[in-house]
């Protein structure tokens, strides 16, 4: 038997053969052989050529069409394992991994949009359109109920910046210098444990936000305070207390402000898109002749995980004054 051998012998093929079954490359075949894929059924030690089995086939073309997808080949051996063992697993693993490239072509769609309104010199952020300002309420849930306000366009998406007036609250907060990139990790798990707080302090009043005391980059460190709002002032301080200073904890009032906000989707949350959120209300705020009257912040109001990649979840503000 040669490796180029058309014909099965020993219910054996050969990798041409097998290639040709499976409608893949004889380098594809020594890749996935590589990568711990596909593994021939023998390899000659005389000779080193590689040998299938017809059961082989299936698994051959699953890989490749997991590659259509753009997976990474450790996201591939991961289905492929399943599928021998549990199919729905294995389903639950693809349908994981599409949620996440489809989150990252939302954001890549944005960012495309962007930069195709920089490089026509076109204002990315504001389409110069005058409206009115709105005064606004918090909705129950403690997401921002908009009525009025004024439109800003950019090529994110278009941003529609109002006002809300809020009122004091007492919040649980834990500070951190970090770098953006360590952002999106730290904000879940530091509003996870202050959440986890605000249960026994009487429960949440409002929507978590994060404050930015600076500026939070690829070069500069913030640094950035999670916080939830919660209903014992009292239980709050107790429990920041018995966190201690290792942990960052701490609890404060968070006094009533006027807020500029524009509301954005989970998609634009990512850097750098959210930039263009900020930027959008940092222009409405000058051209309306506002002052910044504190640090911007973000606010989440809707359910993160559940949330879709166009589903709005975050509102950018910044308190103002007139």
């Amino acid at each position: 038997m040669t490796e180029d051998d058309p014909v099965a012998t020993d219910d054996l093929l050969t990798i041409g053969a097998f290639a040709a079954r499976a409608r893949l490359s004889a380098k594809a075949l020594r890749l996935y052989d590589r990568l711990g894929l596909l593994a021939p059924a023998y390899v000659d030690e005389l000779t080193g050529y590689r040998y299938y089995r017809s059961e082989q086939v299936e698994r051959a073309r699953l890989v490749a069409l997991l590659r259509q997808l753009d997976m990474p080949l450790a996201r591939v051996a991961e289905i492929v394992e399943a599928v021998g063992t549990d199919g729905a697993l294995a389903a639950e693993r693809l349908a994981a991994y599409w949620a996440g490239a489809e989150e990252r072509f939302a954001s890549q769609r944005a960012l495309v949009g962007y930069l195709r309104g920089r490089l026509t010199g076109r204002d990315p952020t504001m389409d110069g359109t005058n409206g009115m300002n709105g005064t606004n309420s918090v909705n129950g849930t403690g997401g921002i109920s908009a009525t009025t306000g004024a439109g800003a366009a950019g090529a994110y998406g278009s941003f529609v910046v109002e006002t809300v007036d809020t009122a004091a609250q007492v919040v649980l907060t834990q500070r951190r210098r970090l770098l953006v990139d360590e952002l999106p990790a730290w904000i879940g798990a530091s509003l996870g444990r202050l959440e986890e707080g605000a249960a026994a302090c009487g429960g949440t009043t409002g929507a978590p936000f994060v404050v930015y005391h600076s500026e939070v980059s690829l070069e500069s460190d913030g640094p950035a305070e999670s916080c939830v709002p919660v209903a014992d002032p009292d239980a709050a301080r107790r429990w920041a207390a018995e966190q201690g200073r290792a942990r960052g904890a701490g609890v404060r009032v968070e006094p009533a402000r006027r807020l500029a906000y524009t509301r954005i989707t989970k998609a634009q949350v990512a850097h750098p898109q959210i930039a263009a959120a900020f930027e959008a209300v940092e222009r409405w705020i000058a051209a309306r002749g506002l002052e910044v009257a504190g640090p911007c912040r973000e606010v989440y109001f809707a359910d993160w995980d559940a949330a879709g990649p166009e589903d709005p979840v975050c509102d950018v503000a910044f308190p103002v004054a007139s």
